[in-house]
């Protein structure tokens, strides 16, 4: 299973695992994954799990300010992978395919061999 972490804002450093279920990411208190961010629509994003295919997507839900994966603007569903940094407001969220019981073992995970001297955003 899946996980997403906060990069940046003020919830920096929370962890969401994610499951196999469809998951909505936004603003609105109802929201397993609420991000407390003026820039983010109630509704902004879902994540959701194709079990036939093994692969979690990304899909903006129509927001205001868009969903950026890796910079680029996605206009439809985007497949997810390993380490893609997801934008959405003014907060950065991390994908990481790997289920961890714990945010600081999925940072680990994102600081592979090779890339030790890249700045972790996350205390």
């Amino acid at each position: 299973m899946a996980s997403i972490i906060v990069m940046s804002g003020t919830q920096k450093g929370n962890y969401y695992p994610l499951g196999h279920r469809t998951n909505v990411v936004g603003r609105d208190e109802g929201l397993l994954i609420q991000i407390l961010d003026e820039h983010v629509s109630r509704k902004h994003m879902q994540i959701r799990f194709d079990k036939d295919k093994g692969q979690y997507y990304a899909l903006d839900m129509k927001s205001k300010h868009g969903v950026f994966i890796n910079g680029s603007k996605i206009d439809n569903q985007m497949a997810l992978a390993d380490c893609d940094q997801i934008h959405i407001g003014q907060t950065d969220l991390l994908f990481i395919e790997k289920d961890f019981t714990d945010p600081e073992s999925a940072l680990s995970h994102f600081k592979k061999v090779g890339e030790r001297m890249r700045p972790t955003i996350v205390d």
